[in-house]
């Protein structure tokens, strides 16, 4: 195991797409750490990543992999080559972050655990959302009480596709896993399982309404925690406008989360705070400035788990419940279609 001082974070980038590049310019923001190595199946793609930052080299995995000095692997490939790669750079003795939904199978999260222990390093799951502002300060007025009781949770996510999105990727299962579920649906159970705890009760179903493909367009979900707190999730690649809503309730007040900037919209924070005679609420607003800085936050809290030698959260056991809610709705449903 490869145990780090301030000043030797070297990073291996292991795929070079839309997610790798926003990796690479992330680290560029984090005091002493640096891009060392690019590695894609496409070299040219991992080449023009490499020259984006001073002293990185595109090579392949197995070279970058042997090199002591580098000690972290971020993993930004398909979902079906996750867990492969995963398990290369854990036996290479390297600590990884692998991106949401980690594997096509909590059974792959399961060994991928298994290695990790046995070597000694720490495996972060991708759940950048837990980052964005809007999230850090409702999970902020959450721990302060400002909700009361909690009732439930409600969360919509959406996006409309594109020409050709059935024939792309995220359509074939056996590279994805599935469909819309385990695409964005996964980021809304973390952040309902970072709230309420994990699920005892699991129901829902989902379904393919339009795109023609073998994987889900839609997918409906009602999860309870060991108290009947409740999490009503709906995602879906029918919305046509692009949308992000999560709202947390208590007997008190409310938090409501709109928006995620870009195409999603301004993201803001609304807190709703009933008053005693009820009526119209005592509201305060929060908006947050279109800068993204999730995926920094986000590594950086990556590097104090190693620097301070935690359990990464979310982590594989959480992506391991993440993905048992998918199965679970998938088994129901009868997905991956024949």
């Amino acid at each position: 195991m490869n145990l780090l001082t301030p000043r030797q974070f070297q990073f291996i980038q292991v795929g070079c797409g839309l997610i790798g590049r926003k990796r690479a310019l992330a680290l560029k923001n984090i005091p002493n750490a640096h891009l060392r190595y690019a590695c894609d199946i496409n070299l040219d793609r991992a080449k023009d990543l490499a020259a984006t930052s001073v002293g990185c080299e595109a090579v392949s995995l197995e070279s970058a992999l042997s090199d002591p000095s580098a000690s972290i692997v971020l993993i930004s490939t398909l979902n079906g080559s996750l867990v492969p790669i995963a398990l290369k750079a854990v036996q290479a003795g390297k600590h990884v972050l692998i991106e949401k939904p980690g594997a096509l199978h909590s059974s792959e999260l399961i060994d991928l655990q298994s290695e990790a222990r046995k070597v000694g390093v720490k495996v972060r799951l991708s759940y950048n959302h837990r980052y964005h502002p809007s999230l850090q300060k409702a999970r902020e007025l959450f721990d302060q009480g400002v909700l009361g009781p909690l009732m439930f949770i409600r969360g919509r996510y959406g996006h409309g596709g594109r020409l050709g999105y059935e024939s792309e990727w995220r359509a074939n299962p056996s590279l994805s896993g599935g469909g819309e579920l385990i695409d964005q649906g996964v980021h809304l159970i973390d952040l309902a399982q970072w709230f309420l705890g994990d699920f005892t009760s699991i129901d829902g179903h989902a379904e393919t309404y339009f795109w023609k493909m073998k994987v889900d367009d839609n997918a409906f979900l009602s999860l309870k925690n060991a108290e009947g707190k409740t999490a009503w999730l709906q995602v879906s690649c029918t919305e046509w406008k692009n949308m992000f809503s999560f709202e947390i309730y208590g007997r008190d007040a409310k938090l409501s989360i709109e928006g995620l900037g870009g195409s999603y919209g301004q993201e803001k924070l609304t807190y709703y705070k009933m008053l005693p005679q009820m009526g119209p609420p005592d509201t305060k607003v929060y908006e947050f400035p279109p800068q993204d800085d999730s995926w920094k936050l986000e590594m950086q809290e990556f590097i104090s788990d190693i620097m301070d030698q935690r359990e990464p959260n979310p982590g594989l056991s959480e992506g391991i419940k993440i993905l048992q809610v998918v199965e679970h709705i998938y088994k129901k449903s009868g997905y991956p279609k024949p």
